[in-house]
This record gives structure tokens, sequence and C-alpha cells, in this order.
């Protein structure tokens, strides 16, 4: 039997005793998870289930789409945490069913379970978001390596150069990024956004970056200027990326894109980090090619990410 809300519109509690037929057999097929699902949807409270019943219930809501937690300390609970989306276990429970679960709850307080999600959450997304900046210069690294190596040209960064190209785009705001708070709810396909995003990106920053190296080098500029406008163009590809990964755009996400820029300028504004780093100050027909490289690459990778997020909301 049942027992609803007061004004007889929600179903509060279930004597299990009144399940289904089949439910709880261990054999439970489609059509009986379908029939279980429907008797306990909405249910808030289920009295006198059964470990089997238990699992049952587990899987008719799994088989309807819902992400199914479950929590207990008895052996009679184990079947369930194991088969749940999240099996729950209290440290005070047996070691059966805390070995089956995916969390233990050690000083069994239900009151961390909100910090648990915050954390979890906060890792994926951060992860999401590191893993498309490193993802992103893998491809565009590569692309560069393969076409100089089959050109049998000069290298268009020198190694120190590469190393504030980087340091500056995936190495330092990557670290900020990993320890920023996040309430991003997970999603699926993690791999897919990532992808999407980039490869297209990375594809894009290294044939503007091999653009202008090939442009500045058959109109015969000085290596230090080409080195220069090649290193300045691919910081500006990664920093439109970073813009891109780290949005919502809060005001210190944009002030650690601002202080990466800033940083970049200065190395070619002071003379000691200029020479550290044997870069050059741009000529003005040079700082023509950079401005035009960097403001199609900014165009290309906003493109990219503008088509990504509309295919996203047409699938959702």
């Amino acid at each position: 039997a049942g027992v609803t809300a007061p004004d007889g519109g929600e179903l509060v509690a279930l004597d299990a005793r009144t399940l289904p037929a089949g439910a709880g057999s261990g054999q439970e097929t489609e059509e009986d998870l379908d029939r279980l699902a429907d008797a306990v949807e909405g249910a808030s409270v289920l009295g006198r289930v059964t470990p089997e019943q238990k699992r049952a219930l587990v899987r008719a809501l799994k088989s309807r789409g819902h992400v199914v937690a479950m929590t207990g300390d008895g052996v009679n609970d184990a079947l369930a945490l194991k088969d749940a989306d999240l099996g729950i276990a209290m440290g005070n429970g047996a070691p059966a069913t805390k070995a089956v679960a995916r969390l233990v709850l050690l000083k069994g307080e239900f009151s961390a379970l909100p910090g648990v999600v915050a954390q979890g959450r906060r890792v994926m997304a951060n992860t999401e978001r590191i893993a498309s900046l490193f993802l992103a210069k893998t491809i565009y690294a590569s692309l560069i390596a393969v076409v100089v190596s089959a050109m049998a040209v000069a290298y268009p960064f020198l190694p120190r150069q590469f190393t504030v190209v980087s340091s500056l785009t995936i190495g330092i705001p990557a670290f900020v990024l990993a320890l920023a708070p996040s309430n991003q709810r997970y999603r699926e396909g993690f791999l897919g956004r990532v992808l999407s995003l980039c490869v297209p990106a990375g594809l894009m920053a290294g044939t503007v970056t091999l653009s202008t190296y090939l442009w500045l080098t058959l109109t015969h500029a000085p290596r230090a200027q080409v080195t220069t406008a090649t290193t300045l163009v691919l910081i500006t590809c990664g920093l439109w990326l970073l813009t891109l990964t780290a949005r919502p755009l809060t005001s210190w996400r944009l002030g650690l894109v601002v202080l990466m820029g800033t940083i970049a300028v200065l190395g070619v504004v002071a003379p000691p980090v200029r020479a550290f780093f044997l870069l050059a100050w741009p000529t003005p027909g040079v700082w023509w090619v950079i401005a035009l490289m960097a403001g199609l690459a900014i165009g290309g990778i906003e493109l990219v990410h503008l088509v990504r997020r509309r295919i996203v909301r047409g699938r959702g």
C-alpha cells in the first residue's frame, strides 16, 4: 500500500511487499523493470525492502535514465551499492559493503556530501579546461614539426622562445585553472567536447603560425624578425584559446589572461628580456603581418567555438 501527501497529489511512501511480481528475483526482464519503475516513480520512502528488491530498484531506475545513488552500511545493501551509479557506504559499515562502494563516509556524516559533489565538479570542469589547452598544443606543435620536416626548412622558433609560448599559454594558466573553484555540473561527452575544440583550434594556430613564418621568410625578413613574429602570433593564438577554455570570464580569469598577455608584451618591449629570449623589436611591416595573422587566428578560433556551441545546443 502507498501513502500519499495530505493533498493526495504525491506518493510519499510505498510498502515493498506490494511491488510487482518478479521484482527481486534476480532475473528481472525489461518488462519487470519497467513495471517496477512505474510502481516506485515519485515515491520518497520505500519500506520492508529485501536486498534483492533494492538491487532491482536500482536497475529499474537506471533503466529510466536516472543517475542512481545508494547508501547503506549492512551486508544486505551490498548488492544495490554495487549496481548503483554511486554507492556510498558508512565508515562503520560492513567490510563487504565498503569494499563494493565507490565512496565511504569515514565519519558517517551525510553533511560531507555537498562538499564531495563540489570537489568532483571542480575536478571534472578544470580537467576539461586543461585538457583542451594541452591537446591543442599537441596538435599545433605536431603540425608545425611535420610541415617543417617535410619542407626541410629551419624551425620557426628557438627552444627558449617556444618555452615562453608554452609557459604563458599553458603552463602558468593550467596551474591556476586547476585550483579554481567551479560549480558547473558534469555533462557526458567529455572527450567529444575537448576534441571538437582543440583539434580545429590547434590546426588553426599551427596553420597561421606557419603562414607567418613562410610569408616573412619569402620576403627575406631577418631571422630574428621571423622568429619574433611567429612567437607573438602563436602566443596570441594560445591566449585566445585560453579565453575560450576559461569562460565564463570572471574578473580573476580575465585578469589571468590579461596578465599573461602583458608579460608577453613586456618580453618584447624590455630590452634585457628581449635579448635573453633572442627576440627583436618588429619593424612596422612585420607588425602589420603579426596583426593580420593574429586577427585571422582569433577570428578562426572564435568561429570554431561558435559553430561548436551551436552544434552542442542543437543536439541538446
